[in-house]
């Protein structure tokens, strides 16, 4: 999330990259697809998050519960499915320690990962490297990098965890990691199955590599992505650009259709093969239908 030099430590805001991808990819409004001009707001109809809860970092789905885990500022969020709930409505609570949650991602069942800053009591090296949760966010333990790196940006898989701390680095156990290509600086990452591909969302416009990372290209023709992810179990790549246009691609990120849009500025994404959860002004929202349209469950 570092887009000045990587010697800097201090991340641009989304607005920053939003004008940095527009500019690079030489985008207006309506070089970026089929999907009508929409005026930023409150997503329609999407669950409210708690005012400590506003600033977003991430998003994920628990596959065990089918809960929406969102990552803060002040820690993780659980947003509970209707079903599971007494009155047939979300929930929405409070998980873990203090974290201020700058990287996150469900690695698999039972498993999450994580980077960011220690909270007020919370006893953590500053920042936290690469910390994992098996509990649900109820706790995390260390695994490396503890008091060197920040990862703002972080994908992971049952087998690897890819992550921006000012570099691109990946790693296989948690413990020892591999520098990738020093030329990208990615705000988002989206990662195939096996790890093979890995879409990047950075300043100069969407980036692919075909060997984990290793070297990257630039995407042609791409709409001006901030966000991606890519849905388990499927060749799709979704990605949303700065002003709620979603974008999906069948090939791995190698061709983009606008296929809707959602309301406000989106501040994290993700996808599933049946869904997509975006987090935007406060809310989460859902969709069902590829982006096509956005709402509570």
């Amino acid at each position: 999330m570092k887009y000045t030099a990587q010697k800097l430590r201090t991340p641009v805001g989304l607005a920053g990259l939003a004008a940095a991808v527009a500019l690079s990819s030489g985008c207006t409004t309506a070089d970026s697809g089929a999907a009508p001009s929409q005026t930023p707001g409150s997503p329609a109809a999407g669950v409210p998050l708690p005012a400590e809860a506003a600033h977003v970092h991430g998003v994920d789905v628990d596959p065990a519960t089918g809960d929406v885990l969102v990552a803060t500022h002040s820690g993780l969020v659980r947003v509970s499915a209707p079903d599971s709930t007494a009155d047939g409505g979300a929930s929405v609570e409070r998980v873990g320690p203090a974290i201020d949650l700058m990287g996150f991602a469900v690695a698999e069942p039972g498993r999450l990962v994580a980077s960011g800053h220690p909270g007020p009591g919370v006893d953590l090296p500053d920042p936290v490297g690469l910390v994992e949760s098996r509990d649900g966010g109820q706790s995390w333990e260390p695994l490396s990098r503890a008091g060197e790196s920040d990862f703002h940006a972080l994908a992971a898989t049952p087998d690897r965890v890819i992550g921006f701390d000012g570099r691109l680095r990946a790693t296989e156990d948690g413990v020892t990691w591999t520098e990738l290509d020093s030329a990208v600086e990615p705000f988002s990452l989206a990662v195939s199955d096996d790890g093979a591909t890995v879409v990047a969302t950075t300043p100069r416009g969407p980036m692919r590599s075909d060997d984990g990372g290793e070297s990257f290209a630039p995407v042609a023709d791409s709409p001006p992505l901030l966000l991606v992810d890519w849905a388990p179990g499927t060749d799709s790549v979704y990605g949303v650009s700065a002003d709620g246009r979603i974008h999906r691609s069948d090939d791995g990120g190698t061709t983009w259709t606008a296929t809707g849009e959602v309301g406000g500025e989106p501040q994290a994404l993700h996808a599933d093969a049946d869904q997509l959860v975006v987090a935007a002004d406060h809310h989460v929202t859902r969709s069902t239908d590829g982006g096509a349209t956005f709402g509570a469950w």
